[in-house]
């Protein structure tokens, strides 16, 4: 079995420090369609997506994702929407009756948007290109509506940078493969042991800038800040709190 897929895969490491060079239409055309290929729930296709190119309108984007300076460097920012609309639309013409409110349907449609955006990275990245997603695309999803003009039953679920690495992307090492990977049941006892393994195997790697913080359940004492911290304190605070209503303003009910 050959490799080359794999091996692509494994060197996979999000890039923010792209050079001025374009990307030309057909090149964003082709990562597109290898996207289209992916896995797609009934063939139904359920997501859309908004190549910005506009150095003003990439500007207002950046700024609605919380001012990350790499969506203005890189030449293209790819938007992926959930997109329910071209399907109500399809409904209409066939005289049939829509059904949008339920959390499936969202969530066939967000699932269809992130398997395209993953087979676009890995082709994007066999050419040289580099990648980075944009999960502050859904601090303020209304304003992105308006500002790329979505129409109703469509959510912008992640962005994606697309550029020429000026050097490349840090490549974390992730999870071992037991804090993933169960057989024929859950064992809580292997994902607690990968956790522990994980952090002592981050904090290494010097990614936390070796960073001291209290000891939990052990007074006075400090450790070193690695993953476990950093993830704790992401969980432990309100994150985009807004979505549902956001959600059903553009026509996912959620029910």
């Amino acid at each position: 079995m050959s490799t080359t897929v794999i091996d692509q895969i494994h060197r996979h490491a999000s890039v923010r420090d792209y050079t001025d060079a374009p990307i030309s239409r057909e090149t964003v055309e082709s990562i597109i369609s290898a996207g289209q290929r992916a896995a797609t729930s009934s063939n139904m296709q359920a997501f859309a997506v908004i190549a910005v190119i506009d150095p003003e309108t990439k500007s207002a984007v950046a700024h609605l994702c919380g001012d990350q300076r790499h969506i203005v460097a890189a030449p293209v920012f790819l938007a992926w929407c959930a997109d329910l609309s071209k399907l109500d639309r399809a409904g209409e013409l066939r005289g049939l009756p829509r059904h949008h409110e339920y959390v499936e349907n969202f969530l066939v449609a967000a699932v269809d948007a992130v398997l395209a955006a993953q087979n676009a990275t890995l082709a994007a990245e066999s050419l040289g290109l580099g990648t980075c997603y944009i999960g502050g695309i859904r601090n303020d999803p209304l304003g992105i509506v308006d500002l790329l003009h979505l129409p109703k039953l469509m959510f912008p679920i992640t962005g994606m940078t697309l550029g020429w690495p000026r050097k490349p992307g840090t490549r974390r090492p992730r999870l071992p493969i037991e804090g993933v990977l169960h057989w024929d049941h859950y064992e809580a006892a292997r994902v607690d042991t990968a956790l522990l393994k994980y952090d002592q195997e981050m904090a290494a790697t010097g990614i936390y800038n070796h960073r001291q913080v209290p000891a939990p359940g052990r007074s006075g004492q400090m450790e070193e800040y690695s993953w476990l911290e950093h993830s704790a304190r992401r969980i432990a605070q309100p994150a985009r709190a807004g979505l549902r209503e956001a959600l059903h303003e553009q026509g996912f009910m959620l029910e």
